[in-house]
């Protein structure tokens, strides 16, 4: 599974940064302030890859661009277009629907699977060897947040539909070494388990957790797990910038998914 070592929730001491999460104060917070009580003391974040950083179009669009030139196909996805796409559930069928767009194939046409097979393959290739070098950078404020985090004995894990041999090296680079405490990806667990293995890796419960998504799809697995959930990405509103952010939002999406009580 994940290739980092970390300390139970429970276990976690104040040392790592002579703090716990109420040590931080958030907008509005004045010290000895106990009059909102959180619903359930937060004790792990989970962050979708993409919501780190804008990883599908930065990485992924290009190096699907590059597959088709050395393929010698007409199509270039440009930013607007590869978003519309992404409505999709996975990149098989945004390759498909290309395909199905300019005539190239239909549904049913077993050729047309072959060169998607073909497309998504060199497409993995080229990301491999490239991502690591490609211009991506970390959303603003999240690196520190996870810094944070970190130093607040949150734990902190990270999901991925990538590959681990360059989706962990990439977390490195991203946020920093050290910050994180496990890394979940398709090599690890199946695609709609994977914010669910991340938890177990962590020791935290669900409630007690909260989730960063980077897609509808990875917000739908998130929420799937139980697990409190934010949407984040370019033009999301909900942009944390602390761990007191994080527990308001956490407490808000509780308080939104609560059971009508009995008659």
């Amino acid at each position: 599974m994940g290739h980092y070592e970390f300390v139970q929730p429970s276990q976690q001491k104040a040392w790592r940064a002579g703090r716990f999460w109420w040590d931080w104060s958030g907008p509005g917070d004045t010290p000895g302030d106990t009059a909102v009580r959180p619903l359930s003391t937060l004790s792990a974040v989970i962050l979708d890859l993409d919501a780190i950083a804008d990883v599908e179009s930065t990485g992924h669009r290009l190096a699907f661009n590059a597959a088709f030139a050395e393929l010698e196909l007409d199509i270039s996805w440009s930013p607007a277009r590869y978003r519309q796409l992404q409505e999709l559930p996975d990149e098989r069928r945004r390759v498909a629907a290309e395909l199905r767009k300019r005539g190239v194939s239909s549904e049913c046409d077993v050729l047309a699977e072959l060169l998607v097979d073909e497309i998504c393959a060199t497409k993995e290739m080229i990301l491999a060897e490239t991502i690591l070098d490609a211009d991506i950078t970390a959303r603003p404020g999240m690196a520190e947040l996870i810094a944070e985090a970190f130093g607040a004995g949150i734990a902190v894990g990270v999901v991925s539909t990538g590959r681990h041999t360059w989706v962990e090296p990439l977390v490195r680079q991203l946020v920093g070494e050290g910050m994180v405490d496990t890394i979940v990806t398709v090599d690890d667990a199946p695609r709609c388990e994977l914010f669910r293995t991340a938890l177990a890796e962590l020791g935290a419960p669900a409630h007690n957790s909260l989730a960063f998504a980077g897609s509808q799809v990875s917000l739908r697995a998130a929420e799937t797990c139980g697990v409190p959930t934010v949407l984040l990405g370019d033009d999301s509103a909900a942009q944390p910038r602390s761990i007191a952010d994080c527990q308001r939002l956490h407490d808000a999406w509780l308080d939104s998914h609560r059971r009508p009580s009995a008659a």
